[in-house]
């Protein structure tokens, strides 16, 4: 069950995960909200997490890209 555990958070986009930090939160604590509000509203959510996946991958990226102020 832990290798299932790793495997999944490993290939996610971790956006609940960054959420959680950034807010204070468990982690565990917004992936179920999510679930939860995934199911009460049919899946909208959904769209909003790709949203911000794709923002957090975005960010990852430039960080990579320019280390430092003074890169060209």
């Amino acid at each position: 069950m832990k290798r299932l555990q790793f495997f999944i958070e490993s290939q996610a986009f971790g956006v609940c995960t960054a959420l959680g930090e950034k807010l204070g939160f468990a982690t565990g604590s917004v992936r179920l909200s999510f679930i939860y509000l995934s199911f009460l509203t049919f899946g909208s959510p959904v769209i909003v997490y790709l949203i911000l996946a794709f923002w957090l991958n975005l960010r990852k990226s430039m960080r990579r890209e320019r280390s430092t102020v003074w890169d060209f």
